[in-house]
């Protein structure tokens, strides 16, 4: 008796037989590395004596070099105007150029903006460069998503997202090494070399994708179904069996098909009529958990922590906190094909929810005391570890939720409310922290504790259940208006029937080996197939 599926991807549900698709998503990731990077050197470079000569002046009165705090504020809060900027852009741009395009303009922008930055001395060409910048890693970070998303198996979609997290922990722990390596060169040299490293990563990236397809699903939203096919094609590996491929393929045609049907208007207006508002609701919902959960004020402020703690080498400990962290990413690669990701979610914030919590109790009943600065910085590296662990499917659901064509529109404004949220923890943690405002310390972590819990409830009762779903599938099912709480367990059986008529179709070729009339014979049966299903439809 034939068992009923839970998902209908018709391909091998191994790694061995995806190891070409892994490989180009592995080097898509790559600019991701770009947002970790930057987080860590311009970091270090407020602390600079070479980069301070430059930008900053001499004060008299701390004899020492400073910086005007308008200048640090500006430096920050242009990266993020441009990566809010950029990310909005992503819709129209992508449904122009492509995937690909994207992440080339990404890189050609990098160039630019690193090249302003190593070899100016002015204010206003930093700030021109530092708004470049953002609008570069803007794309770096979403296109490479988008690409990732739609070329990955199914069942290895949390893998290569393993991949961005994994990219972007070791560009953090890249640039704070090497800022800890220059930072004692008394000239301008100190803040260059490690800027200079901004070229390595979107350089090698630029070049392989040169070798890489497009995105199949984006071909087939532009009408492209035979560049569509020799796309999918070229990620597959070249053994795959002729059915595996087919029925995929057939998938990603007919429902595209479907979509492009339905969204016929202007797309940023689609998002939110029908059945795509709550697609785009969720989305916008679990992408901006990445700034609900509090790693904002956490990050910024581990060093303070380090200090009461009395830790002598905050530098070497903070590195080793962002180890942690990407020792969490590596954990998480390890379980996301065989966990749900719900179960993910609710575990990672739970747990973020409890270390915010017991930092804030610590410090209630020991203020200020060593004692409490380390047990919150253990608590904060028992947060980085989950945070780390689960945000990858965190990025991964916002991006498997929305429909192929509005795909890039929907997941580009996440990206960017996500941005604003997270600048808008940084701006305002001071006014909660500095004893000359609030003075809360780490008793700022009862806000987060409450949000981290309303991340909980919301994941229990209104995120789906994506795991080892076909983007074809979640199609389906929001169409079909699935409750919550049955995506687990819905069979699809417009995605099967798709499957069904790609392997009727590699049935032909693979047994007769057809010629080029044979193949016309194929192409009629599948105009038939349409016409019953249309026909079906009409009735």
């Amino acid at each position: 008796m034939r068992t009923i599926p839970i998902s209908a991807n018709p391909l091998k549900l191994d790694v061995g037989s995806h190891k070409k698709c892994l490989f180009i998503c592995f080097f898509l990731t790559m600019g991701t590395f770009q947002y970790g990077l930057d987080y860590a050197l311009v970091g270090g470079f407020l602390s600079m004596p070479g980069f301070l000569e430059v930008y900053g002046y001499y004060s008299p009165t701390l004899k020492t070099w400073n910086i005007n705090p308008t200048v640090q504020q500006l430096i920050s809060s242009l990266m993020t105007i441009g990566t809010f900027a950029s990310s909005l852009l992503v819709g129209p741009l992508s449904a122009k150029f492509g995937r690909r395009h994207g992440l080339w303009f990404a890189a050609g922008l990098n160039a630019i903006s690193t090249a302003i930055m190593l070899g100016t001395t002015s204010v206003g060409a930093l700030y021109a460069a530092r708004l470049l910048l953002g609008v570069s890693v803007g794309w770096f970070f979403t296109f490479s998503q988008l690409y990732v998303q739609e070329a990955a198996p199914a069942h290895l979609r949390g893998v290569v997202f393993g991949f961005y997290q994994v990219m972007l922990s070791v560009g953090s722990i890249v640039g704070a090494s090497v800022d800890f390596g220059t930072h004692t060169i008394l000239s301008k040299r100190s803040y260059q070399i490690p800027l200079s490293i901004f070229f390595v990563a979107p350089t090698i990236q630029a070049i392989m994708i040169i070798f890489f397809p497009e995105s199949p699903r984006w071909l087939m939203v532009q009408g492209e179904e035979a560049e569509a096919e020799k796309a999918l094609r070229r990620l597959r590996n070249d053994n795959i069996d002729e059915h595996e491929f087919q029925a995929e393929l057939n998938e990603i045609r007919g429902s595209t098909r479907d979509q492009l049907e339905q969204n016929k208007k202007w797309l940023f207006f689609e998002m939110w009529r029908g059945t795509n508002l709550r697609r785009t609701l969720l989305c916008l919902s679990i992408v901006c958990f990445h700034a609900a959960n509090g790693s904002s004020w956490v990050n910024i402020y581990t060093t303070y922590f380090l200090t009461i703690a009395g830790v002598e080498n905050a530098f070497a400990m903070s590195v080793m906190i962002t180890c942690i962290g990407l020792i969490g990413c590596l954990f998480s690669i390890g379980f996301t094909r065989y966990i749900d990701r719900r179960t993910v979610i609710i575990i990672g914030c739970g747990a973020c929810a409890l270390c915010q919590l017991f930092m804030a109790v610590v410090w209630t009943v020991h203020p200020g005391s060593k004692v409490a600065g380390k047990c919150v910085v253990a608590f904060i590296s028992l947060f980085t570890f989950f945070y780390v662990a689960y945000s990858p499917t965190a990025w991964l659901v916002g991006g498997e939720i929305p429909s192929n064509q509005l795909r890039p529109f929907t997941y580009g404004m996440a990206t960017a409310l996500n941005f604003v949220g997270n600048w808008l923890g940084t701006f305002t943690a001071p006014y909660f922290i500095n004893p000359a405002k609030l003075g809360w310390s780490a008793k700022y972590g009862y806000i987060w504790f409450g949000t981290n819990s309303l991340l909980v409830l919301f994941t229990i009762f209104f995120l789906p259940e994506t795991r080892d779903r076909t983007l074809e599938e979640m199609h389906e099912m929001f169409e079909n208006k699935v409750p919550t709480h049955k995506f687990k367990s819905y069979v699809c059986t417009g995605v099967e029937g798709y499957a069904a008529q790609g392997v009727a179709k590699a049935d032909v070729l693979t047994e007769r080996r057809p010629y080029q009339g044979e193949k016309e014979v194929v192409e009629q049966v599948e105009v038939r197939e349409e016409a019953k299903t249309q026909a079906k439809q009409d009735v």
